[in-house]
């Protein structure tokens, strides 16, 4: 049997429109104990993240657990990309147990749920998990995620794994939204956030933009 490839994406990419972003946790208290990925690296990815979420219109839920009286607020890398939006505080580690969370999910309606936050272990597992039993589609943004140790946030993410969810990076997260460079329309928006937010890869677009001008359209 012959298989003629076709220039067309494959399914399992996602695009803006077909799933729901959860950044989950960002927080003081959360990210204190945090240790399988530094401060630095943590809020900086996260805030490519949101980023690249607001930039290209994914719908978003930003949630926090005891906001006010123990885990203090969320990383202003993640929420000033959402001026005005509201944080769904829960005091349930699952955040898939919150009827306001999951009445917003509901209401955005998408198939697919992508996650992010603090501890990879306990409030990422427990929605993944339990969004992947109710038939959603679930990816984890693994290098925006972080736990108390190495061996925690490891576990975490093999585990979610075996039960089917997808890893990904933030910065492949944001490259996948663009996917191509002749769409114009994002292209400032995309090298924009990589050059804030994209380490090496953000100052090599500098770099190169800066000394000839160059272009990856």
């Amino acid at each position: 049997m012959t298989i003629t490839a076709t220039p067309t994406p494959g399914k399992l990419l996602l695009k803006p429109a077909d799933h729901t972003l959860i950044m989950i946790d960002f927080q003081s208290q959360m990210a204190f104990a945090t240790k399988s990925i530094d401060p630095v690296s943590l809020r900086n990815n996260a805030g490519l993240v949101a980023a690249a979420a607001a930039g290209f219109g994914v719908s978003t839920i930003l949630t926090t657990v005891a906001e006010k009286s123990f885990s203090g607020p969320m990383f202003e890398e993640v929420t000033a990309p959402f001026p005005g939006k509201a944080l769904l505080d829960r005091t349930s580690m699952n955040t898939w147990e919150d009827a306001a969370v999951i009445a917003e999910v509901n209401r955005i309606g998408k198939p697919r749920i992508v996650l992010a936050g603090l501890w990879t272990s306990v409030c990422i597992v427990g929605p993944a998990l339990s969004a992947l039993d109710q038939g959603f589609e679930v990816y984890v943004i693994a290098d925006a995620c972080g736990d108390v140790s190495d061996e925690a946030h490891e576990r975490a993410m093999q585990r979610m794994i075996q039960a089917g969810a997808r890893p990904i990076t933030a910065v492949q997260y944001l490259l996948e939204l663009q996917r191509d460079w002749a769409r114009g329309d994002t292209y400032e928006l995309t090298t924009g956030i990589a050059k804030k937010y994209g380490g090496a890869y953000g100052i090599g677009i500098t770099y190169a933009k800066t000394m000839f001008g160059a272009h990856e359209g």
